[in-house]
């Protein structure tokens, strides 16, 4: 494989580790700069560049693991020592939170890949998720769980609804969660967290189920593609998650969203004025 294809595989991994977990809309930026500039898909072939971003986005999924191995250890019960005494996240919650996206991603799977992957859409989705955002920061509950185990069901279960704005692309999973979990009393960090623990069964088991369905793709010739798209997603993914959230309570939403406005304003005038 030709160098220059796996500096476009370096600079994927790099863009979809930069935004998985930001609210500013992975796929928005992916579908941005893959099928506007870097254009995968004609050395890969389309459902070859599709694949490849599936498994670029199991190294970000490997990176949210590793900064919380002890919340994911504490979940399943394999942590040694003394049992948190009081209010607890629990599975419970994390099923509570992704049953709604889960329904509706699996209800619609087929019109959503067919209709609403374009870059208009997701500039339509870049602008609203950022209005979403600003008003999460104006009219946001006063804080009643200051960190992921102060959570309640019924919170879980509103930012899960909430979460089914993401589907649109150009929405962002964590910036519709995120600010979803920030109207019903979460802080910010509480928010974040319990959107990054959440986002990790989904995107590995719609990225699993992807991959066993287009398996054939991963190539020898194209599997060093893959691979440094894997490990540039996964290094990017662990230093943004680990700086955002140190961000997040003192910045909050509203830079990101004037960052998506201002982003998909650019897009606008270069590409469609």
């Amino acid at each position: 494989m030709h160098i220059i294809e796996l500096i476009k595989a370096l600079i994927l991994g790099l863009v979809e580790g930069a935004t998985e977990f930001a609210p500013v809309s992975s796929t928005g930026h992916m579908i941005i700069v893959d099928d506007m500039w870097l254009k995968s898909s004609e050395f890969l072939g389309k459902y070859g560049a599709n694949t490849f971003k599936v498994v670029i986005q199991l190294g970000s999924v490997l990176a949210a693991v590793v900064v919380f191995k002890d919340k994911f250890f504490e979940l399943l019960y394999l942590r040694k020592g003394e049992v948190r005494k009081g209010p607890r996240l629990t599975l419970m919650h994390i099923f509570v939170g992704l049953f709604p996206a889960g329904v509706l991603g699996v209800l619609f799977e087929d019109y959503i890949d067919e209709h609403l992957f374009s870059t208009k859409t997701v500039l339509i989705g870049l602008v609203l998720g950022a209005l979403l955002m600003i008003a999460a920061d104006r009219f946001g509950k006063r804080t009643v769980a200051q960190t992921v185990d102060d959570i309640t069901y019924k919170q879980a279960f509103i930012v899960g609804l909430v979460q089914c704005l993401s589907l649109w692309p150009g929405f962002s999973r964590s910036g519709s969660t995120i600010s979803g979990g920030v109207l019903v009393g979460m802080s910010h960090r509480a928010a974040a967290d319990f959107t990054f623990i959440m986002a990790v069964p989904i995107m590995a088991g719609a990225s699993a189920i992807s991959l066993l369905k287009n398996w054939q793709y991963i190539t020898f010739d194209a599997l060093p593609f893959f691979v440094v798209g894997f490990i540039s997603a996964f290094i990017f993914a662990l230093i943004t998650i680990r700086f955002f959230l140190r961000l997040i309570n003192r910045v909050r939403l509203v830079p990101f969203a004037i960052y998506r406005i201002v982003l998909a304003a650019v897009i606008y005038i270069l590409y469609f004025a």
